[in-house]
């Protein structure tokens, strides 16, 4: 696997193409009496341009609740059929932007909040990422496995795929 870091803009437009191919991931968020990270699946709502992650999600969550006392959060996203992972480390902010509300409500979201768009609970939430990193084969799954056997059986060193930090 070749290693290839991104940088700013190309960083972005990585991160973007890999949350939107893989949409759920476990958002972990460090409770204050405890030292594991509690993880949830948070399907986002988009990857803007910049490579924030906007989610909706309530304010009587344990998530919210951790948030509350420390905004680090960390998403892991893992697409096992084509083998391409994506680790985020990102600061959260919370706000109840009801123009985002409107932007992002879909029936998906309803079943989550019975009042609708007017929900006292519901809340936006923007990870920006501080650091992250990925890996991306450039096959899928079954095509990895016969290069890897081919490559352990020959010793030749295939290009298996790449793997790097997005530096945003």
């Amino acid at each position: 696997m070749s290693t290839e870091n991104l940088h700013r803009q190309e960083a972005a437009d990585k991160l973007k193409e890999m949350v939107d191919k893989i949409d759920i991931g476990m958002m972990c968020t460090f409770p204050k009496d405890s030292d594991y990270p509690h993880a949830v699946p948070m399907s986002r709502q988009e990857a803007d341009e910049e490579g924030n992650i906007w989610f909706l999600f309530s304010s009587e969550s344990e998530t919210h609740r951790n948030l509350s006392t420390n905004n680090k959060v960390s998403l892991l996203y893992a697409h096992t059929g084509d083998y391409t992972f994506l680790s985020i480390n990102g600061t959260a902010e919370i706000s109840r932007d009801p123009a985002r509300v409107d932007k992002y409500w879909n029936k998906m979201i309803e079943a989550w909040f019975e009042k609708g768009k007017e929900d006292p609970r519901i809340r936006i939430l923007k990870v920006t990422p501080d650091e992250a990193h990925y890996w991306d084969n450039k096959s899928n799954k079954l095509v990895t496995l016969l290069k890897v056997a081919a490559s352990a059986i020959s010793g030749q060193q295939l290009d298996i795929g790449r793997e790097g930090r997005l530096n945003l």
